[in-house]
């Protein structure tokens, strides 16, 4: 497909499991053959954290260089990044690049955000700063396993999406039930009073990289092992050095958290078992991977891009696909 402007009003959303091979994907259609201008917008969860580069799989700065990337290392390890602000910090990114004449892309694993920017934000309660303060005290109290024993009651869906040391999610899921007697869970994407779902808008083609479970698997196996030897160990190291521990919401990802043991003191200690930490990321990411695989079922509109088959035919397959969008 030759280079030419991208109609107005046009994105594309490129998503798929961990190690499915985005990445060499993007660089294949917009900088080897550059089919057409393009910035790239991260949704990924973790990429938008200082710091953490090689557990993230970050794009290099060279990488960066050559393509124009946005949502990537603009918030500190200590700070909450949450689906709300993925949604207005990627649209102000998608309007920025069309006003360039690029094609928005965004692309990253993050079901969740991005179904929430594909169907819109779920119409959840706004915070009350009443309960939000009793719960912080009963957390301060009783222990935050006291709390989500309460949210297991409560919202079940909820308290096993939401991880015991992730204190925002927890008291934001609780201060809903509290305000409304409804799970937040309830609260679905796109969900409206009279019910059903929002359809996505028509300026998005939505693409979904797909591989067999067992190639998968041997590429996030790779891939971890891949990560090791550029240096995670090393990156962990100086992310504890530097004050930054499982409590801060960047450490609590999957290739950081693996590192770090707790003290019966609540303190932590980096772990010396570098093989063990390792099986242990490596497990975790293939798990995190069919987790993705599931969610991403939930999200309409997709089609389906079988990338096993050769990455060079998979980029034929998207090129055919933005071709017959830019002539909608």
């Amino acid at each position: 497909m030759p280079a030419f402007p991208v109609p107005p009003k046009k994105a594309l959303i490129l998503f798929g499991p961990t190690a499915s091979g985005k990445t060499s994907i993007i660089g294949e259609l917009f900088i080897k053959d550059r089919i057409c201008p393009a910035e790239i917008i991260s949704a990924d969860s973790m990429q938008v954290y200082r710091g953490m580069d090689i557990g993230t799989a970050k794009p290099s700065p060279e990488e960066q260089s050559r393509l124009p990337h946005h949502l990537i290392d603009i918030r500190d390890p200590k700070e909450q990044f949450n689906a709300g602000e993925f949604v207005r910090l990627a649209s102000e990114a998608i309007q920025g690049a069309a006003n360039r004449g690029a094609l928005p892309v965004v692309s990253g694993g993050a079901g969740f955000y991005l179904k929430n920017l594909i169907m819109g934000l779920p119409e959840s309660p706004p915070s009350d700063a009443a309960i939000r303060l009793a719960l912080r005290g009963e957390l301060k109290e009783k222990g935050a396993r006291a709390l989500m024993d309460e949210l297991a009651a409560s919202d079940p869906i909820s308290a096993a999406r939401i991880h015991i040391n992730d204190e925002y999610r927890l008291l934001r899921a609780l201060e809903v039930f509290r305000l409304t007697g409804k799970p937040l869970s309830s609260y679905s994407p796109g969900s409206r009073p009279e019910g059903g779902e929002k359809q996505p808008p028509s300026q998005f083609l939505i693409l979904g990289l797909k591989r067999e479970r067992e190639d998968l698997y041997r590429r996030i196996n790779a891939r971890c092992s891949a990560m090791f030897k550029a240096g995670l160990p090393t990156e962990a190291q100086r992310l504890f050095d530097a004050g930054y521990t499982p409590a801060d919401p960047g450490l609590k990802a999957i290739g950081y958290k693996e590192f770090f043991i707790d003290e019966p003191d609540g303190a932590y200690r980096i772990s010396r078992d570098i093989p063990g930490v390792e099986a242990f990321v490596a497990q975790n990411s293939r798990h995190y991977a069919k987790r993705q695989i599931t969610f991403f079922a939930s999200i309409p509109g997709v089609r389906w891009i079988d990338i096993g088959v050769g990455e060079n035919q998979a980029a034929d397959a998207i090129k055919r696909e933005l071709e017959g969008f830019f002539n909608q």
